[in-house]
């Protein structure tokens, strides 16, 4: 079976990913207690480092840090939803597969949390 929105192509094409991935951050923001912290966390830390007196380098990271956690936050979500799909029934490789997201955005918060420290306190 094929997909019948694969046919479309150039301008089309980016103007529907544009509508689905919109979709998908007001999904996430709506359905996703952790991902709206994130936001808010985003909302007050990527103005921040625009602000404090860091080379550009150290700004890159510091806000890049933070995009990167929310986009594993959005790739964990969206494992949790499939895995719920396919059965809300208690099985090992569904709890695996959770947790592992889970862990790879525990360790995209302790990036945040290195990444900042370090800039910070780099001698200036």
């Amino acid at each position: 079976m094929t997909n019948p929105y694969k046919g479309v192509t150039g301008i089309k094409r980016i103007w529907y990913a544009l509508g689905y991935s919109l979709d998908g951050l007001k999904a996430a923001y709506r359905g996703e207690a952790a991902f709206r912290q994130l936001v808010w966390l985003a909302v007050i830390l990527i103005p921040l480092a625009l602000v404090l007196p860091v080379s550009y380098v150290g700004r890159a990271l510091m806000v890049g840090s933070v995009l990167l956690s929310l986009i594993i936050e959005l790739l964990n979500s969206a494992i949790e939803a499939a895995i719920d799909r396919i059965s809300l029934e208690r099985h090992p490789l569904s709890k695996a597969s959770k947790d592992m997201g889970s862990a790879a955005q525990m360790l995209g918060l302790i990036m945040i949390a290195v990444v900042w420290s370090l800039v910070l306190l780099e001698p200036q």
